[in-house]
């Protein structure tokens, strides 16, 4: 029982449960491009993540200097849970706005988004020689 409390109460954030929805689209997504799909601080964003993983819903992979989020599949308590919400929420104007905000930003170069949260000093542009 605590485990399926632990996803309910994760989920019952705004926030946290777009994130979710993002990533019943894509597979995977980095930090960066949820925070900005959020548009919230990077640090609230991190916490968000932190709550989604400590509850089991997602698993987390450091590649680089990057951290991708996904699903975790492995949950089977979650497959009902992800198709409940998949069916209530399909047509929710704010997620679908999402939806599409999301292609943008996952056809975005991603040291340009790198760039533009944190600034030329986090991902220098590449000299072409």
């Amino acid at each position: 029982m605590n485990n399926v409390l632990s996803i309910l109460k994760a989920l019952s954030d705004r926030n946290r449960l777009r994130t979710v929805y993002a990533l019943m689209a894509h597979d995977e997504l980095c930090a960066f491009q949820i925070i900005e799909l959020l548009q919230i601080r990077g640090a609230t964003v991190s916490r968000h993540l932190s709550q989604l993983v400590n509850a089991g819903i997602l698993k987390s992979r450091k590649h680089g200097r990057w951290i991708y989020f996904s699903l975790d599949k492995a949950n089977v308590i979650l497959h009902p849970v992800m198709a409940w919400i998949a069916n209530e929420l399909g047509d929710d104007g704010d997620l679908v706005n999402d939806r599409n905000t999301l292609k943008k930003i996952v056809a975005s170069d991603p040291e340009d988004i790198c760039r533009k949260q944190r600034g030329e000093a986090c991902c220098p542009r590449r000299q072409n020689n």
